[in-house]
C-alpha cells in the first residue's frame, strides 16, 4: 500500500478538485487518471529516449514525434496556467484519445481507441489555475516504483467506495498478486476477467509474466500474444473501461480485448475460450430471470449474481483451464438448490483444488463482508480427490478500517521466487505461508485438522452436502484452564486485604 506521505499528497490533490468545484468522485478520478496517464507517457518516452541515446540509435516506438514535443508533461508543466490549459485541452487530450488508434487485424477499433472515444476533459477554461495547481501537485508524487503506480490507482478507486459508490471495483492489490502467483500464468495462457473494472487482475498477470517469463518481451510470437490477444476483460461501466484500457496500455499491453459487455446478461459465443480466469465479481445483488443470459440459467436457476458468475466462469473456461476467484462466504455453505448444485458441480464434475477463507477485514473500510478464494480446474470429468483448505487470519495489514501495514517485507513475497523468498513474520502475514504450502500440496495431507491448512477428502465433503466452509472441517483445540479452589482465592484476598490495612496503618503513623 501507499506510504502515508503519498496518501497525503493524493488527498491534497483530491481536496483541490473539490474546493475547485469538481465534486463528483468518479469525475475527479477520471480527470486525475487522464493526468497521471499523460505524465506516465512522458516518463515512458524519456526512458526510451535515454536508451536510444545510450545505444546511439533512433528511438524505438517513440510516443511523441518531433513535432509533438510540446505535448509532453515535462514541457507544459512549467507553462503559465492559461498556456498550460490551452495545451492540455486543445492538444494533449485529443492526442491521447487517438493514441493506439490503429485498427485491429479484423478492422475493429482497438479497445483503447473504442473506450477513449467518449472521454471528456471536463475542467472548464476558467479553471486553468486549478489545472496548474493539480499538475504541480501530481508532479511531486513519486511513481517510479511499479507497485506504487498500482497502489495509487487502488487508492484513487477507494475514494469511490468511501463516497458510497461502486465499491465493487476495488480488490486489494496484494490479494490480487497472491491469486496470480497461485495460478502462475504462462505465455500460452489466454486470461480473462469477466468483471474487470480497472483491469487490476489483468495487469497483475502481465506483471507476473514479465517477471517470470522474460520471453514475453523477447520472443516475437510470445510478445505478439502478450501485447493483447492474451488478455480479455469485460465490464459495462464505460468510465472503468477507459481507466482499465489506460492501465493496460501503461503496462505495455497495447491491444487487450477489453469489451463493454454485461457478462451475465448476454449469450456467450466465447464458451470454453480461456485457460485462466481471475476475478472478483460484484456479488451484492440479484438479476431478473428475463435479463439473465439463458445459457447461464440452463446451468443454474438463480437470481444471485455470485452464483451466476460462478456458472459463467465454468462456461468460459476451456477444459484444463483453471480459475482463482473471490466469492462471498455464503457460496460455501448456502442451502438453496442452486448453491448446492454449483458446489456439487465443482467437486464432482470439475476439480476443486483449494478454498482459502479470508478474514472479513480484508475489504475494509469499504466492506466488512467475509469472503473466500476458490481455486479450481475445469475438467468436465471430475478429478477432485481432496480439497486443500487454508484459514487465512492475517494478510499483512490491520483488519480495522485503517488497514495499516503490519510488516514491511511484503513485496519480497512476490519476487521471482515467491516461495523461498518470503517474510518470516507469519503471524502478521499469512500470504507467504499460503504460497509455500500451495506449492507443496503433496505434503499437506499429513497435516492435522487443527493446523491452519489441511486436506479434506472428497467423500467427506460429499457427505456434508458439499459444504465448503472451513469451520465444517477444522478442529479447534480448547485449552483446559485450571482455577484455584474458591476458598483458596478467598484466603488470598483476605491476606491482600490484611497487607493493605497494615500499610495504611503504617502510613497513618508516619503522618501523625
Amino acid at each position: 500500500m501507499l506510504t502515508g506521505d503519498i496518501r497525503n499528497q493524493v488527498d491534497k490533490v483530491w481536496d483541490t478538485f473539490w474546493t475547485g468545484g469538481i465534486s463528483n468522485p468518479l469525475e475527479v478520478i477520471e480527470q486525475l487518471t487522464y493526468l497521471l496517464f499523460i505524465k506516465r507517457l512522458d516518463e515512458l518516452h524519456t526512458r526510451r529516449e535515454a536508451k536510444a541515446n545510450r545505444l546511439r540509435r533512433p528511438i524505438e516506438n517513440p510516443i511523441f514525434n518531433d513535432d509533438q514535443q510540446e505535448l509532453r508533461w515535462s514541457r507544459f508543466k512549467n507553462a503559465d496556467p492559461q498556456t498550460m490549459y490551452a495545451t492540455v485541452a486543445d492538444k494533449v487530450f485529443p492526442f491521447i484519445k487517438t493514441m493506439n488508434g490503429d485498427a485491429n487485424a479484423d478492422g475493429s477499433p482497438t479497445a483503447f481507441a473504442a473506450h477513449m472515444k467518449d472521454a471528456r476533459f471536463t475542467l472548464p477554461p476558467e479553471k486553468a489555475g486549478l489545472l496548474a495547481k493539480v499538475v504541480d501537485m501530481i508532479d511531486r508524487i513519486p511513481m517510479d516504483d511499479r507497485d506504487t503506480k498500482g497502489d495509487l490507482y487502488e487508492y484513487l478507486l477507494s475514494k469511490l467506495a468511501t463516497a458510497g459508490q461502486n465499491g465493487q471495483f476495488r480488490t486489494p492489490r496484494h490479494i490480487i498478486k497472491m491469486m496470480v502467483a497461485m495460478t502462475a500464468p504462462t505465455p500460452t495462457d489466454t486470461i480473462c476477467d469477466p468483471a474487470c473494472g480497472t483491469a487490476g487482475f489483468l495487469v497483475a498477470a502481465a506483471e507476473y509474466l514479465d517477471d517470470h517469463h522474460p520471453a514475453v518481451r523477447t520472443d516475437a510470437d510470445a510478445r505478439a500474444r502478450y501485447a493483447g490477444p492474451m488478455f480479455h476483460g469485460f465490464d459495462f461501466d464505460s468510465a472503468m473501461l477507459r481507466i482499465g484500457s489506460m492501465n493496460m496500455l501503461l503496462h505495455g499491453i497495447e491491444r487487450p480485448h477489453i469489451q463493454n459487455r454485461d457478462s451475465l446478461a448476454e449469450e456467450h459465443n466465447d464458451a470454453e475460450q480461456y485457460s485462466l480466469i481471475l476475478a472478483n465479481p460484484p456479488f451484492a445483488g440479484s438479476l431478473d430471470y428475463e435479463s439473465t443470459a439463458k445459457d447461464l440459467l440452463k446451468m443454474v436457476k438463480t437470481k444471485k449474481t455470485e452464483l451466476l458468475f460462478l456458472a459463467l466462469f465454468l462456461r468460459l473456461l476451456k477444459p484444463g483451464g483453471r480459475a482463482a476467484v473471490i466469492v462471498p462466504d455464503g457460496v460455501l455453505f448456502g442451502s438453496s438448490r442452486a448453491h448446492k448444485a454449483l458446489r456439487r458441480a465443482l467437486v464432482e464434475e470439475q476439480k476443486l483444488d483449494g478454498v482459502i477463507s479470508m478474514p472479513s477485514g480484508v475489504f475494509k473500510p469499504y466492506a466488512g463482508v467475509s469472503t473466500a478464494i476458490l481455486l479450481f480446474t475445469k475438467t468436465n470429468s471430475g478429478g477432485t480427490e481432496a480439497v486443500w483448505f487454508y484459514d487465512m487470519q492475517a494478510d499483512g495489514y490491520s483488519l480495522d478500517d485503517k488497514r495499516t501495514p503490519l510488516e514491511t517485507t511484503r513485496n519480497r513475497v512476490f519476487g521471482k521466487n515467491p516461495v523461498s523468498n518470503q517474510s518470516h513474520d507469519h503471524k502478521n502475514n499469512n500470504i507467504p505461508d499460503i504460497l509455500t504450502r500451495w506449492a507443496n500440496r503433496a505434503a499437506e495431507g499429513e497435516r492435522e485438522r487443527t493446523d491452519q491448512s489441511f486436506m479434506v477428502p472428497k467423500a467427506e465433503i460429499a457427505a456434508n452436502d458439499y459444504d465448503l466452509s472451513i469451520n465444517r472441517y477444522k478442529e479447534i483445540v480448547y485449552e483446559e484452564i485450571e482455577y484455584d479452589p474458591p476458598l483458596q482465592i478467598l484466603d488470598e484476598l483476605a491476606q491482600l486485604e490484611a497487607e493493605i490495612q497494615q500499610g495504611m496503618a503504617e502510613l497513618r503513623e508516619m503522618l501523625q
